[in-house]
């Protein structure tokens, strides 16, 4: 039997059970078979799982991250999960580098808070899936394609809070990975709100969702016309972050608090 250092961590949050929680498990020098990691995921059921070999010298971390069903490309909070573990708990100092199928993404420590580095993500126009309407009960003021990700713009926070779409409904609809917003305001908290449901890659709802906001930063930024913008997530668990785009990146400062640590024996 075979063990590695396993952690739980709720990121997007400085409260314990908020945010989104991640997993996070130190391999060592090579990956584990993907089915393993996979089925580890599955077993963890946490929206994400990070898998991290950890740097020798001054390479890269590398970094990979699986739902309960899928690997993805990229995923925020795990990446900020990551970081906080490897900066909060295993002792590194600075700013973390990890090498993942998006590129180089960094997570570095100032003072409270973690600053995390995305690919910046354009949102063009689109058309409504047929039936969407009905299945969010909701009507879109606007809808574009960025990320991989439908994003449709409703009018407002309170009706993004009530809005309750069955998966299915939503997978019927053309609308597998989807992002619903709305444009907050000094009531709110926020410069805009969010929710993010994922049922393709077997995330009902996402709690918080860092690289939602890689692509909803830019967006509400043209609109808004600034660059630095207050976000939040209002999911049942909720999360906020601070969103700045810088050019073809977008930093995302946020907190995270760690909740489980052991090890995770196969």
């Amino acid at each position: 039997m075979s063990a590695f250092p396993f952690y739980q961590v709720d990121a997007f949050t400085d409260h314990r059970l908020r945010g989104n929680p991640a997993a996070v498990c130190i391999l060592e020098s090579d990956w584990l078979d993907d089915a393993v990691m996979q089925a580890i995921a599955a077993e963890n059921n946490l929206s994400e799982t990070a898998f991290i070999i950890p740097a020798m010298g001054d390479a890269p971390h590398k970094l990979r991250w699986f739902t309960p069903t899928v690997e993805v490309e990229i995923c925020g909070h795990a990446t900020l999960a990551s970081g906080h573990v490897l900066l909060r708990e295993r002792g590194h100092t600075g700013a973390q580098a990890f090498e993942t199928q998006s590129g180089i993404l960094t997570v570095e420590p100032q003072g409270e808070t973690l600053l995390m580095r995305l690919p910046a993500s354009d949102t063009k126009s689109s058309l409504i899936p047929h039936d969407l309407e009905r299945v969010l009960r909701a009507r879109p003021l606007e809808v574009g394609k960025g990320g991989g990700f439908l994003v449709v713009v409703i009018d407002s926070v309170e009706r993004l809070r009530a809005l309750a779409p069955r998966s299915d409904h939503l997978m019927a609809a053309g609308a597998g990975h989807l992002i619903v917003t709305a444009l907050g305001s000094e009531g709110d908290g926020c410069d805009y709100a969010c929710r993010v449901f994922a049922p393709e890659s077997g995330i009902p709802e996402d709690p918080v969702t860092g690289s939602a906001h890689a692509i909803l930063a830019p967006f509400w930024a043209k609109r808004l016309k600034k660059d630095v913008l207050d976000a939040l997530q209002v999911s049942e668990r909720g999360g906020a972050m601070t969103c700045r785009v810088e050019g073809d990146k977008v930093a995302l400062t946020g907190q995270a608090v760690t909740v489980i640590t052991g090890a995770f024996h196969l």
